[in-house]
């Protein structure tokens, strides 16, 4: 193998694929990046068994072949390097690479050991806009359940469906079973039979979002991305680079059942005012209850936050908003409720509440599709 391509080309490809390669004790051939030249087209490919990235690279091919090499090494070197034309060639087992005054020869193991990574078959194709996708996953991907009690929580559910008005959409929702953030997306374009429901596992979308955000400032950068489904896999396709990984098995739980559609209170309240009110009242919340109360006052037009721990004190901070409805008051988790509102972009959000002892909802008040709901702490 003899190969030719430039610093950025291969950085790029390197910063895509090195973060999915682990340290394996039993298969040490993990450990490293795959480097394939056939014909006109370089590759570099990496895998977990879980998920795998495929990076294809521009460049020259001199001589066809196929190596591996330590991920984190190889792209730790490259990072180093001059912004210059990188020439790498396999010599027997090891690869010696070249750019402008720098030499070294980085041992390697023979492509032979490493995983087959099939493509996928699926005839149900999806393409949405890359950025639209990108903050869908950070404004889910945090009440995703850390538990493998439960392994459908561990998961994204991924809806595709035809609405009546006509536009295909794609429905994002993760829960612990304490809180729930749901997002909804209007697709570009899509193939097959719907409506089609899958879930992902959240290690695969934690790093197809990093994946995104390599994409950010490029010039050149991909638009949408292209997502194909089999019955037990998933294929993220972002320019150049794919992403493949195993779907979680079993059915996501029927959480639309829980998400009320009246209220009797009702609150539109400053994002900004009401963070700074939890973040002030969580100073003297009660070490790992992390509890603020809620008090909604239609008369006074106040949500008061009220938090009281016999060791250091009690607190109450006070967000003004426009309230309608019955008096009411709901005790939750404070790190859960900045998560919400971390993940809302308005500057006014929509609280609505029943009692204290059923979910609230909150909300942007301008129309993202973007949906929250915080169990209570009962009391």
């Amino acid at each position: 193998m003899k190969i030719s391509c430039t610093k950025d080309n291969l950085f790029q490809g390197l910063a895509a694929t090195s973060r999915v390669s682990n340290k394996h004790i039993h298969l040490p051939i993990l450990n490293n990046v795959l480097l394939k030249a056939d014909g006109n087209t370089i590759r570099l490919t990496s895998t977990n068994l879980e998920m795998a990235v495929v990076c294809q690279l521009r460049g020259k091919v001199e001589e066809d072949g196929e190596f591996t090499v330590p991920s984190k090494l190889f792209f730790d070197y490259v990072n180093l390097l001059p912004n210059e034309r990188i020439d790498l060639e396999k010599e027997g087992t090891v690869l010696h690479i070249s750019c402008k005054g720098n030499e070294t020869r980085m041992n390697g193991m023979d492509a032979t050991e490493f995983p087959l990574v099939p493509p996928v078959v699926g005839d149900r194709v999806f393409r949405l806009d890359i950025d639209e996708l990108r903050l869908a996953l950070l404004q889910v991907l945090f009440a995703v359940a850390t538990s493998e009690a439960r392994p459908e929580l561990a998961g994204v559910s991924f809806s595709f469906h035809d609405p009546a008005y006509g536009k295909q959409t794609l429905t994002l929702a993760a829960t612990d079973s304490y809180r729930l953030a749901e997002r909804m997306l209007t697709l570009d374009a899509g193939e097959g039979t719907l409506p089609v429901k899958t879930i992902i596992p959240a290690q695969t979308l934690s790093e197809l979002s990093r994946i995104l955000g390599l994409f950010r400032d490029a010039v050149d950068a991909p638009q949408t991305v292209e997502i194909r489904l089999s019955d037990v896999q998933v294929v993220f396709r972002v320019g150049s680079v794919e992403l493949t990984s195993r779907t979680i098995e079993g059915t996501y739980p029927d959480y639309q059942q829980i998400i009320p559609g009246v209220f009797k209170t009702t609150a539109v309240l400053n994002r900004e005012a009401l963070v700074q009110a939890v973040k002030t009242a969580s100073l003297f919340s009660r070490t790992g209850l992390y509890d603020v109360a809620l008090h909604i006052d239609p008369v006074s037009g106040a949500v008061r936050v009220v938090s009281n721990d016999a060791g250091r004190g009690e607190n109450t901070a006070e967000c003004a908003g426009v309230i309608e409805g019955e008096p009411n008051t709901i005790t939750v988790n404070f790190r859960y409720l900045l998560d919400g509102l971390g993940a809302m972009k308005s500057d006014e959000i929509f609280f609505g509440l029943n009692d204290g002892t059923n979910p609230a909802l909150l909300k942007p008040t301008e129309g993202s599709g973007y949906l929250y709901l915080i169990m209570p702490i009962k009391q």
